[in-house]
């Protein structure tokens, strides 16, 4: 196979040879996969229904959670399927897309994770301003800026990887097809070079988000100290702490394992880091940001309350309660 024209198919890195293992983490990754879409499946219903959490951190999170879905169903599902069949294959127009949507959605929440960071700045630091800062159609823009820039940012890159000329072989040292594990691969001298500058662009946004990130931080730490009541500073830092752990251990993992020396690089670390930024926070995200924020659990607990209290109503039916059942709402009853 000399070329991507007759690469058929890439080989993807296994988590385990023996078949006991195989099948541990197949029902490790349904069990995840279930709890990150029943999770973010809350969240979204929370949001869209209850108009207490139309807010912009609300409509945030529920962008966030489009992401975390997205970056799950990218990724786990042919890692669990390859896991149960035993086997590592995935074609080439596959790995394709699951390049580009991965980096699609991960770079979306990098970048509405920046524009939190953001909403937590206005909503401690400028209080007076939110409404104005904040408003309805900033928020959309925001939005819509954010999916946008991830969606130019994967199509560059993947459109540029894969129409590189491919002849170091093809297995790939990762569980599911990403960009710099591709362009290993790859033979071209010029193809590689425009990459690496692709690269650079995207890493100049990277670092420019992360040090707005650190701005921001400092500011609202400064403000938050000057808070009078405990209440009022154990409320801001519970609130701002969980987003800046998963931007924190999004960038990290992200930057160590593209930059990390080859000298400590193994598969079973490689495995770890994978899973690091690409499962853990879509999976660890909604249940960070629905434990800090009480209308939302308030939200979360009223809608379940409510579906279980319909059901409980439409088993035990009633004179009071025809309409559960279309037949006794029908005149002729």
């Amino acid at each position: 196979m000399s070329n991507s024209s007759s690469m058929a198919q890439f080989l993807l890195l296994a988590f385990s040879d023996r078949r006991e293992l195989q099948l541990l983490h197949f029902w490790l990754f349904l069990a995840i996969s279930l709890a990150a879409l029943l999770a973010n499946g809350l969240i979204l219903s929370a949001v869209a229904c209850d108009h207490h959490l139309h807010t912009p951190m609300g409509f945030f999170l529920l962008n966030l959670s489009l992401t975390d879905l997205g970056c799950i169903c990218t990724t786990v599902p042919k890692a669990m399927h390859n896991s149960l069949h035993n086997t590592t294959t995935i074609s080439y127009t596959g790995c394709a897309a699951q390049a580009f949507f991965f980096l699609f959605f991960i770079s979306s929440e990098y970048f509405l994770l920046t524009i939190m960071c953001y909403d937590r700045y206005v909503a401690i630091c400028k209080p007076l301003h939110y409404g104005t800062l904040l408003g309805s159609r900033a928020c959309a823009h925001m939005a819509a800026a954010a999916w946008a820039t991830g969606f130019l940012n994967s199509l560059l890159h993947t459109a540029n990887t894969f129409s590189l000329p491919l002849c170091q072989g093809n297995a790939l040292g990762q569980f599911f097809c990403e960009i710099p594990h591709v362009l290993k691969l790859s033979c071209s001298h010029s193809g590689y070079l425009r990459e690496i500058g692709l690269l650079g662009v995207g890493a100049c946004f990277v670092f420019g988000c992360f040090i707005f990130i650190v701005f921001s931080y400092v500011q609202i730490f400064r403000a938050v100290l000057r808070i009078p009541s405990q209440q009022g500073r154990h409320k801001a830092f519970s609130t701002c702490l969980p987003h800046l752990a998963m931007v924190s251990l999004l960038l990290s993992t992200g930057v160590f394992s593209d930059l990390k020396p080859p000298s400590i690089s193994s598969p079973s670390l490689d495995l770890i880091v994978s899973l690091l930024y690409s499962v853990v926070p879509p999976a660890l995200n909604p249940l960070i940001y629905s434990l800090r924020n009480q209308e939302l659990k308030d939200a979360i607990r009223k809608m379940m309350t409510g579906c279980f209290s319909g059901a409980r109503t439409c088993l035990i039916p009633s004179a009071e309660h025809s309409l559960c059942n279309p037949l006794m709402a029908h005149p002729a009853f």
